[in-house]
């Protein structure tokens, strides 16, 4: 018959009852370490609080037409978000994805149109832009040392130009382009909700890049180099390589992003997503990933862009100004960031 050891060492006693006592944590202590653990709860609390009193106060908020336009309008937005969700965590930040996207949708429209390339053809020409694009700032951030935030204004400029010039500013109809290009608007029925495909390509996204992030090896580097720059340079991570990969994968899914947006507004326009750069800044921030790096889930961000368009839907259905809406989604911001730093306090 076994029996229980008793540590009868005085000195291992009192080590003991002082790291229960050190260890006692204050209810909201408790909280905060949650949210530190799980950054998507804040969000999702959010977003059903949002879902309950829209829904009470208008009987047309929760109708599946309205529905279907909430998750259409989030496509887009949800899409750039994610590659605005890689880039924050490695701590940096991407003013151009808008503007690369536009640019990537002319060059898949007009090519297509214009030139007569194939489909499939025009739609990798445009994945090949948007890696360019984000070789280009990957390039300025880790061979120059330059700020993220100061390449990418920058580069924002660059790429509306580029636009501009290349497309003389005139847009392309979808009903002169090639069958698969405005493919992705095409909608189909759930519960009497009509989803687009554009919607599955960014949900199905989502889920092959939540995968990697949390199961490879690239996505544990992209967590530390955000968390800590020396010390995954000390743990051996090459951080170049890694924030190089970062800005190279957010091309490519900005490139996407230009295809969901063709077949989104049934057109290609250069003076298209003029404030979609700052909107995915908005939805990855409200989602609960940090601004300062190495904390945040793309499941986060994938909430906080549906919590700016059930705000934004919602206040519209309220009959409140477009100015109020903003004003709405300013405040979440201010919020978000708010709780962050109240968050990052967490003792560990």
């Amino acid at each position: 018959m076994s029996q229980k050891t008793v540590d009868t060492n005085p000195a291992t006693s009192k080590l003991d009852l002082a790291n229960e006592f050190l260890d006692h944590r204050t209810p909201i202590d408790r909280v905060r370490g949650v949210l530190h653990r799980f950054p998507a709860i804040s969000p999702a609390v959010v977003l059903l609080i949002a879902i309950i009193v829209f829904g009470l106060l208008n009987d047309r908020f929760l109708n599946p037409a309205n529905l279907s336009l909430i998750t259409q309008q989030v496509a887009v937005v949800g899409t750039l978000a994610v590659a605005q969700t890689l880039v924050i965590l490695t701590a940096g930040i991407d003013l151009s994805v808008g503007a690369v996207m536009v640019l990537t949708s002319m060059v898949i429209a007009q090519t297509a149109t214009q030139n007569g390339v194939p489909a499939l053809l025009a739609l990798a020409l445009g994945l090949v832009i948007g890696l360019v694009a984000g070789a280009v700032n990957g390039l300025l951030v880790t061979r120059l040392r330059l700020p993220p935030f100061i390449v990418t204004l920058g580069t924002l400029n660059v790429f509306v130009a580029l636009t501009l010039l290349y497309s003389g500013g005139s847009s392309v109809r979808g009903t002169d382009m090639p069958s698969l290009l405005p493919w992705t608007g095409t909608t189909f029925t759930v519960a009497g909700v009509r989803i687009s495909f554009g919607v599955v390509l960014m949900l199905a996204l989502y889920v092959v890049i939540a995968l990697i992030l949390g199961k490879t090896a690239w996505g544990r580097h992209v967590y530390a180099v955000g968390d800590d720059k020396e010390a995954a340079r000390l743990a051996g991570i090459s951080v170049n390589r890694v924030l190089m990969s970062v800005y190279l994968a957010a091309g490519a899914i900005l490139a996407l992003g230009a295809w969901i947006q063709i077949g989104r507004s049934n057109a290609a326009s250069p003076n298209a997503g003029a404030d979609l750069n700052l909107d995915s800044i908005t939805a990855v921030v409200i989602g609960g990933t940090s601004l300062f790096g190495g904390r945040g889930t793309v499941w986060g961000t994938l909430l906080g862009a549906l919590i700016v368009g059930v705000f934004r839907n919602g206040l519209s259905l309220a009959g409140l100004d477009v100015l109020y809406q903003t004003l709405a989604v300013g405040v979440l911001v201010i919020v978000a960031v708010s709780v962050d730093q109240w968050i990052r306090k967490v003792r560990k």
